[in-house]
């Protein structure tokens, strides 16, 4: 049931990546491009969770998921920093 669930994470997460960059594509609005570019390194995030629990479970990927996550919300932070001024 864990595989079902990460997956099903890591396809919802690409899915709004997918759906961000349309809507940039069709408004150009760089906030949106920022919140794609999250939501694509938090498919990653998620890709890399599913491979470390189901396909390599005796090795701890912690650190590389958390470090994926934290660029991905970086990225989004610094975006919203930038289109704030």
């Amino acid at each position: 049931m864990a595989a079902v669930i990460y997956t099903l994470c890591a396809i919802t997460s690409g899915f709004c990546a997918w759906l961000l960059v349309r809507a940039y594509i069709d408004n150009r609005s760089r906030l949106l491009l920022w919140s794609a570019v999250c939501f694509a390194g938090l498919t990653f995030e998620n890709a890399a969770l599913w491979i470390d629990k189901i396909v390599f479970p005796q090795i701890d990927l912690s650190a590389v998921r958390l470090s994926i996550g934290l660029l991905a919300m970086t990225v989004l932070l610094i975006g919203m920093i930038w289109e704030a001024e």
